[in-house]
């Protein structure tokens, strides 16, 4: 068991890479606390760690909200890793078209929430001189298809986990960077599964023209914060089926 005994905090594990990642953690012997403001789905996470034998227990939380966060991290004594997964696309679209409003709320669910509960774990880990922190980017960072506020939020990120690893390495802490492409979870294959046209333009720009799932994304999360990846420190990590390799992008205007 590659996290025994290890205290982890997940955000956004209502769905997706968030349950996913918690499932797989809690498989690998984490201790987790997991952390949503969708609470049924979040407790329905829970449950299915816990009956498998596993240790979850939840927090229903805003991240984007400061007092959440302290209020997160106020009863928590230890945490050995820190994965902030969570993320919001709600009313994001073309630069012109975009709301200052849902720009606030993208920046605020995506961005924000990552300095917040970074901040606040690194208080933690910092006298204890360890510790691992995983953030979730997307291939938007680096080819920006659409989603003006998403992919500014996911290019922060980036930085954000550079400029963590390097202040914060002689305290023996490591933040890396996950950066996903099209991944297939429940909520995604309903919406290509409505929207056929889109699902194929998508899936040409894959060199295998094939989207990810979300365990894929996991199993690099868990990599990253295990002691496997002792020495790996501040990268931005591609599990995106060779997208920003090749670059084979379409001309997309507003």
């Amino acid at each position: 068991m590659r996290l025994k005994g290890r205290q982890a905090v997940i955000t956004g594990t209502a769905t997706g890479i968030g349950r996913e990642t918690a499932i797989l953690f809690a498989r690998e012997g984490a201790e987790l606390i997991a952390v949503d403001r969708d609470e049924p789905n979040n407790q329905s996470t829970a449950k299915l760690i816990n009956d498998a034998g596993g240790s979850c227990r939840i927090v229903t939380a805003d991240i984007s909200q400061e007092k959440d966060v302290i209020g997160l991290f106020r009863d928590i004594e230890t945490i050995d890793i820190l994965v902030n997964n969570a993320a919001s696309v709600y009313g994001d679209g073309f630069l012109t078209d975009l709301s200052a409003e849902a720009w606030d709320n993208v920046l605020g669910i995506c961005l924000r929430s990552v300095f917040l509960c970074s901040r606040e774990a690194l208080k933690i880990m910092m006298p204890r001189g360890s510790g691992a922190i995983v953030n979730l980017s997307s291939a938007n960072a680096a080819v920006g298809i659409n989603l003006a506020a998403y992919t500014a939020a996911k290019g922060g990120i980036e930085s954000l986990t550079r400029l963590t690893a390097a202040h914060y390495a002689r305290f023996g802490i490591r933040a890396n960077s996950v950066s996903p492409g099209t991944v297939m979870s429940e909520n995604s294959a309903d919406f290509y599964r409505d929207r056929p046209q889109i699902a194929a333009d998508l899936r040409s720009l894959y060199p295998a023209s094939e989207f990810g799932h979300v365990r894929d994304i996991a199993a690099t999360i868990l990599f990253l914060a295990s002691d496997q990846a002792n020495f790996i420190n501040g990268a931005i990590i591609p599990v995106d089926g060779g997208l920003t390799s090749t670059r084979r992008l379409p001309s997309i205007a507003p």
